[in-house]
């Protein structure tokens, strides 16, 4: 088939859940499709990184949308007119221009669209549409604005969060076939829009932590414990709050040598100077992937404690590959299919991250 694939960012390099994913996707389908790809860029220097997907795509397309989300425009576009914030911020006209070349020069079977906001670039078609949410996005921030410790200004958030589950269920009707990634979210998508034609598609890890797996790995005397991710999403920086004030200073009493790493793109922006003994941030920039495998490399567990609903976390995927034990709320690996104690220790609250710590350190 020729698919003509729309992204909101370019898939390389793959250094956060979704480019991973995107990523993979692109080399596992361009053995016996034709890809053209359209990515939404934020800085001209991401083009260099087009080469590295040049052997999977017949064309690839970078176009630019704004830099910095929260402009005066951005804004003031999102609070007057049709669409929510995330739908505005990643939009680009110059992307929107380009499909419509595309789909006027070439005789396409299929489109493919990553994540619901950027089907507003897709003019009106009768090619079937295949749409594929990485997570339910409404729900995420949903979950964000109910946590927010200044009550006043909630009421203003709402506003979006109504506008954003509005679209985001009109894009999934518009489309021929809507992927999610796990059974709870496509249970979700029938509750939301009971009827919709849905399929799993579903995550994986990616390849370059197969590397970091050795089944001869010792248990370390100085544990060390380790949660990464983009620091660019809500969910990352709650958890990793949450890792660095409440659960690795529980897991500092029970064992004094440890110490944790939480990694991941935009970390020290972020997550600031971290105060708290045996913490150490590390900021990885995009272009640096291999820093990734490094982290993994020293750890010997990696703790998830996230909160906010949605998806698969590739994270997890990408610690069970690297042969990294993995203690993680419920959230986090809701989705996955994991069994308790076999696959993953599962664990809620801070005690009972600190004692699965302890346990399986000592034992």
């Amino acid at each position: 088939m020729k698919i003509l694939m729309l992204t909101p960012y370019l898939p390389y390099p793959p250094s956060s859940g979704g480019q991973v994913r995107s990523y993979n996707l692109i080399k596992h389908l361009s053995r016996n499709h034709e890809i053209y790809l359209v990515a939404l860029m934020k800085s001209k220097d991401e083009e260099t990184y087009k080469k590295n997907l040049m052997p999977y795509c017949k064309e690839i397309h970078v176009c630019k949308r704004s830099e910095s989300p929260w402009t005066i425009r951005n804004i003031a576009t999102s609070v007057f007119g049709q669409y929510p914030f995330l739908v505005v911020r990643n939009y680009s006209e110059e992307a929107r221009k380009t499909v419509a070349d595309l789909l006027h020069k070439h005789k396409f079977d299929l489109i493919h669209a990553e994540t619901f906001y950027i089907m507003p670039h897709i003019p009106p078609t009768n090619l079937p549409i295949l749409l594929v949410e990485q997570t339910i996005e409404y729900r995420v921030y949903q979950h964000f604005v109910n946590n927010l410790k200044f009550i006043p200004v909630r009421p203003f958030f709402y506003f979006d969060i109504l506008k954003l589950r509005f679209w985001e269920k009109t894009f999934w009707r518009r489309a021929s076939l809507v992927g999610a990634v796990s059974e709870d979210d496509e249970e979700k998508m029938h509750e939301l829009s009971p009827g919709l034609p849905t399929t799993i598609i579903a995550n994986a890890a990616g390849e370059d932590l197969l590397k970091v797996y050795n089944p001869k790995k010792s248990k370390a005397q100085d544990p060390v414990f380790l949660y990464q991710g983009n620091f660019s999403w809500l969910q990352n920086i709650e958890a990793a709050e949450y890792l660095i004030t409440h659960i690795f200073p529980a897991i500092k009493k029970l064992l004094p040598n440890a110490s944790c790493i939480i990694a991941g793109q935009r970390a020290l922006e972020k997550l600031g100077e971290v105060k708290v003994n045996g913490v150490e941030i590390v900021d990885i920039g995009s272009a640096n992937p291999d820093e990734v495998i490094k982290v993994y490399a020293k750890a010997s567990m990696f703790l998830a404690p996230i909160y906010g609903p949605g998806g698969t976390r590739l994270k997890i995927l990408g610690a069970m590959a690297a042969g990294l034990p993995v203690i993680s709320s419920p959230t986090g690996v809701s989705g996955l299919g994991v069994t308790q104690n076999e696959n993953v220790i599962i664990a809620q609250t801070v005690d009972e991250f600190a004692r699965a710590a302890e346990l399986f350190i000592q034992k």
